[in-house]
């Protein structure tokens, strides 16, 4: 058995939003058919704000539009991250060598210079640590041959 009941007819709780603004209180109205006071009082409330009596609150209009956008932001950061981590896939550096490192512009054992470096941002710091342990031409020429 479902833990709620099925929505309520929309003429109906128009009928009930009508008889409230004729007199009739929203307990009588609970008391003589099914929804509770604080469903029929809910009703008012909002047909109140849906036809511009009160201005506390969003209409309905107003809410179906921000749970769209809810739905929509939702949607578009989860095809970010996804882009996110096909990008990140798609550049990443191979594990062992860096072919495209042009070395024959300086001395065995002497670094070059940074403009010399193809994209000289994590490349160059790679360079400086390996360039401690064996000269850049040794290297590269292991990295070709591989």
């Amino acid at each position: 058995m479902p833990s709620t009941r099925a929505r309520y007819p929309q003429e109906f709780r128009r009928q009930i939003i009508d008889l409230v603004r004729v007199g009739r209180t929203p307990r009588e109205l609970a008391q003589e058919f099914e929804p509770t006071y604080e469903t029929v009082h809910a009703w008012v409330h909002q047909a109140d704000r849906d036809e511009g009596r009160t201005a506390s609150g969003l209409s309905t209009k107003q809410r179906d539009e921000l749970r769209q956008l809810h739905r929509e932001i939702r949607q578009l950061r989860l095809e970010r991250e996804i882009l996110a981590k096909a990008t990140a896939l798609r550049y990443r550096r191979p594990a062992r060598c860096h072919q495209g490192l042009r070395v024959g512009e300086c001395t065995p054992g002497s670094l070059p210079a940074r403009h010399n470096v193809p994209s000289a941002g994590s490349l160059y710091q790679w360079v400086l640590r390996v360039a401690g342990a064996r000269s850049i031409e040794t290297r590269t020429r292991r990295c070709r041959s591989a």
